[in-house]
């Protein structure tokens, strides 16, 4: 029985390269229909939508996807293809192997990592604000449900695929509270699989040593941003994006995606490398359960990079129609029909949990303000219950104590706390009784405390 799968070809020369899937796929007699439907900048100027409803409605009919690349807008336009995807199928788990290939000549020749970036929180969830005209604001959002789930996908197929460790890759040294609690996610589930092994790594220390010894890694899972930027590393180690695959998991639902962009400088001259997203219909076979196809398929792409088959971007002269040849060519002949078996169940459910805190009491709030006057923003010391504990511009404190030498803009952090039982309402009368001061308020977060440990940063010299 063949499963239907939708197809995604994409801007630029994701025609070229699908078409190259295709043909392979089927000169390899994959039990596979292919589903066209539309997304990216060619749909977008068509129908004036990026990212047709009928296409998500494909995908959720269909369960698994192959998506060529797409072309975003650089700061404006339409919203990103591949976040948009992501996000309305949360698909919450972006999985990218960086394993070295025969034939494509890099420093290192011994790479195998296995990357598992969280995919719809952090800095990706595009929560963005100009607080005043010279500052800029992006929320980075780290939930204990989104990390959980991430973190027992990694683990749960690490196990499956014979893994030995999991590396937890993360900034919790700066980002106190934010990457702390995914951290303190990965150490939770960690527990949970005592026969993997399991450490974490500080993400600028985690680059440094891919770059001087990466054969020392196994499986890192990491927050959305950190594992953009090191997948896109680790790709660099093994050739570059035009062999990096890439799948994105969700709940019963899963799309892969050639990561590298759509190049359109080169669409429709035959010189598109099609490895990537070769790849990562590879990757989707296993996912599918086809094991047999996608090792055949590997291994006569393999043959043809060994055979110094390779196109352009890779240090050889072959056209994309060539290099697709030679795969096809290298395809064994004489073989049974596989009966291949189910993949193997790894978890990808959502995780809904909540930390159970005895109490979580309001102590205080920071309020953001703007001031265009000279030096510090002149505050009130006191009001109802609140006290002016801390001043800060830019993350530096400000007051009390003397002022840095630092160039300060005109953004403050005011903070404000209290060692009495407060409400909203409270906080209320103090944005009034500070904006009946001629305060220009532009936005508060609540500070609580939580089980005696305070919910909020004290770092920094708060």
């Amino acid at each position: 029985m063949k499963q239907t799968v939708t197809l995604i070809k994409g801007d630029g020369i994701g025609n070229e390269i699908a078409d190259a899937v295709i043909e392979i796929f089927e000169a390899a007699t994959v039990p596979v229909e292919w589903e066209t439907a539309e997304a990216g900048l060619a749909c977008y100027e068509k129908n004036g939508v990026a990212l047709p409803q009928s296409t998500l409605n494909s995908i959720i009919k269909n369960k698994v996807a192959l998506k060529g690349p797409t072309t975003t807008p650089i700061g404006a336009g339409h919203k990103s293809v591949n976040v948009t995807i992501r996000k309305s199928l949360e698909l919450f788990a972006n999985v990218r192997p960086a394993k070295s290939f025969p034939g494509i000549q890099t420093r290192f020749n011994n790479v195998n990592i296995l990357i598992v970036r969280e995919n719809i929180e952090d800095t990706y969830s595009g929560i963005e604000h100009m607080q005043t005209p010279d500052v800029a604001q992006c929320l980075k959002v780290i939930t204990r449900s989104g990390s959980m789930s991430v973190m027992r996908y990694t683990f749960e197929l690490a196990r499956s695929l014979g893994r030995k460790r999991v590396t937890c890759v993360h900034k919790a040294n700066i980002h106190k509270i934010s990457d702390g609690l995914f951290l303190e996610c990965f150490r939770e589930v960690a527990k949970e699989y005592p026969d993997l092994q399991s450490d974490d790594i500080i993400v600028d220390n985690v680059c440094m040593q891919l770059v001087t010894r990466p054969e020392q890694f196994d499986v890192l899972v990491l927050p959305n941003l950190y594992g953009d930027i090191v997948s896109d590393l680790c790709a660099g180690l093994i050739g570059g994006l035009g062999v990096a695959p890439g799948g994105n998991i969700g709940n019963g639902m899963a799309v892969f995606e050639a990561v590298h962009g759509s190049a359109p400088d080169i669409a429709g001259k035959g010189l598109a490398n099609p490895t990537a997203l070769l790849l990562s219909s590879i990757q989707m076979l296993e996912h599918l359960g086809l094991h047999s196809y996608a090792v055949r398929i590997e291994e006569a792409m393999r043959l043809a990079l060994v055979q110094g088959i390779k196109t352009r971007d890779l240090g050889g002269n072959a056209t994309t129609r060539e290099f697709t040849k030679a795969i096809i060519a290298n395809l064994p002949r004489n073989y049974e029909t596989p009966h291949d078996e189910a993949p193997k169940q790894v978890n990808s459910m959502p995780v809904q949990v909540s930390k159970e805190v005895k109490e979580w009491k309001p102590v205080g709030v920071d309020v953001f303000v703007q001031w265009d006057g000279d030096g510090v923003v002149p505050m009130p010391k006191e009001s109802g219950a609140f006290t002016l504990t801390l001043i800060s511009s830019r993350g530096t404190k400000v007051y009390p104590g003397e002022v840095p030498n630092l160039m300060m803009v005109n953004w403050f952090r005011c903070r404000y706390t209290t060692d009495a039982a407060i409400t909203q309402n409270d906080v209320a009368n103090l944005l009034t009784d500070l904006y009946a001061n001629g305060v220009k308020w532009m936005h508060c977060e609540m500070l609580f405390d939580a089980d005696g440990a305070h919910a909020y940063s004290k770092a920094q010299g708060e």
